[in-house]
């Protein structure tokens, strides 16, 4: 009975150590696929042009839809937050 008992502690020893080598190997691993694929994305894109200032004969309801279409290029991220909030201020006056 003690060589049963020590050969399945053995063989637990084994296994957990196996299982811990493959999942630090597997995170490595992961960890360079990751910059690889950090490095080759290409730079995000240039801003893209300002919204058009509203004419003055725009009512409200012209400028909340351009809000809104704002905010939605900010949930994209095609926006950063200063963006959104210049051209915010630009709609507004």
């Amino acid at each position: 009975m003690p060589g049963l008992l020590r050969g399945v502690a053995r063989t637990a020893v084994v296994a957990g150590t196996a299982t811990a080598v493959s999942n630090r190997v597997s995170r490595r691993q992961q960890g360079r696929w990751a910059a690889q694929t950090q490095a080759a994305e290409p730079p995000p894109a240039a801003a893209p042009p300002p919204a058009p200032a509203p004419a003055p004969s725009d009512g409200m309801e012209s400028k909340l839809d351009q809000l809104k279409q704002l905010g939605e290029l900010k949930e994209q991220g095609v926006l950063t937050e200063t963006e959104f909030e210049e051209q915010k201020r630009r709609i507004l006056g």
